[in-house]
């Protein structure tokens, strides 16, 4: 599974509001240079994570983004999610069911399809924006 620039622009957006945590608002100037996102891009980002529930913003000289839940760890995979949709390996398995297999209910990978997303569905929920900071911090030690 590949994730497109869009979520990974969401997810260093997220990363890097939820790092400068004691220092909110954050400019999106400053989110745009720390982690390399064209500012235009991350404005429509922004507005997306923030109807999403994700970011509020503050208006003004002093504005710019904070969480929106200060009190809450956002995982990783709520920001895929909500940025990509699901999770799944290859399009057969969505519910919308793009590219139909001709193989439905015979599928000889299905079960191992269903373990890939699993897996990564642990991996992705089980981690949070802070965990990945802790996780830098260790490794700068």
């Amino acid at each position: 599974m590949i994730l497109s620039r869009k979520c990974q622009y969401a997810m260093r957006a997220i990363y890097e509001i939820t790092l400068r945590e004691g220092d909110w608002p954050v400019k999106s100037a400053e989110i745009a240079e720390a982690q390399a996102i064209p500012p235009r891009f991350l404005e429509n980002i922004l507005a997306q994570l923030k109807q999403g529930g994700f970011v509020d913003s503050k208006r003004g000289r002093e504005g710019g983004y904070m969480l929106a839940d200060r009190g809450r760890d956002v995982a990783v995979g709520e920001v895929i999610r909500f940025v990509r949709g699901s999770l799944v390996p290859v399009h057969c398995m969505t519910k919308r069911g793009e590219g139909r297999c001709e193989f439905e209910g015979d599928c000889p990978f299905h079960a191992m399809w269903e373990r890939a997303r699993d897996a990564l569905a642990e991996v992705y929920d089980n981690t949070t924006f802070r965990d990945l900071i802790r996780e830098r911090e260790q490794e700068q030690d």
